[in-house]
């Protein structure tokens, strides 16, 4: 099938950049950041260790991914090889489809990497439910740095955009609680803001869900929970993919 050999050449890129030595150099800063906090901790170290070293693989998972994409898009596009692409009698569906799978594909690869060191602290099974977290998370990046670059056709606007809509995403939920808190001042002014805040916090995903360090520190959470989480992810997904199928078929390039 097309969408799986190209997926295949995105791995085989992937492999043979510099994705593999950012991965192994981040798990190797972990480790060293983790045993530099077990000697300066007074309490929990264990927790500290623990907390300091998963977001940092989430944070480094999402970034190298996102920077990736939106690299490898750029450099096809100024090397002319989508136009090449273009050329060949391939539905355009199948190569969008086929980058966005090789893309996620590295993206799993990422959250098993970072997510190993996290075995010397918490249960397997928490890890395991927190990698394939990332590891959806980093599909729904790869999704997003797709659409964007592809759409902008710049690399610093697709990482600004991709990074907007994480961030947002990430921290929507603490806006809202700021914009619904009891201590603001009534007013209309404030009403029309928290309605805003609202409205847009409709259109993010809830990344503020899923790959929780919590999960790791007290345990996993409940079924229920973790499928409407990774519901919601496998759903923006899909819309970002349906987004960015819809502008790729528009596109002349």
């Amino acid at each position: 099938m097309p969408s799986v050999t190209l997926a295949r050449l995105v791995l085989i890129e992937a492999r043979r950049g510099a994705l593999p030595w950012l991965a192994l150099a981040a798990v190797a800063a972990s480790l060293a950041l983790a045993a530099f906090l077990s000697q300066v901790a007074l309490t929990e170290s264990r927790a500290l260790q623990l907390a300091i070293v998963a977001s940092a693989a989430r944070a480094c998972a999402v970034f190298f991914l996102a920077a990736h994409v939106a690299s490898s898009l750029v450099r096809e596009l100024s090397d002319k090889g989508l136009e090449l692409m273009l050329s060949l009698p391939l539905p355009r569906s199948a190569q969008y489809l086929g980058r966005l799978a090789g893309f996620s594909a590295c993206g799993a690869a990422l959250a098993v990497v970072l997510a190993a060191p996290l075995l010397l602290w918490a249960p397997p099974a928490a890890v395991v439910l927190w990698g394939l977290s990332l590891a959806l998370e980093c599909a729904l990046v790869a999704a997003a740095a797709l659409f964007f670059t592809m759409s902008l056709g710049q690399l610093v606007a697709g990482l600004s955009a991709t990074a907007g809509l994480y961030v947002l995403s990430r921290t929507i939920a603490s806006v809202q609680a700021i914009a619904s808190s009891p201590l603001a001042e009534d007013s209309t002014a404030h009403d029309i803001a928290r309605w805003a805040v609202d409205a847009v916090a409709l259109l993010l995903p809830r990344l503020d869900s899923v790959t929780r360090t919590e999960w790791l520190l007290y345990g996993a959470p409940s079924l229920q929970a973790y499928a409407a989480a990774i519901a919601g992810l496998l759903a923006y997904i899909a819309l970002l993919a349906a987004a960015g199928l819809f502008d790729f078929h528009r596109e002349s390039f």
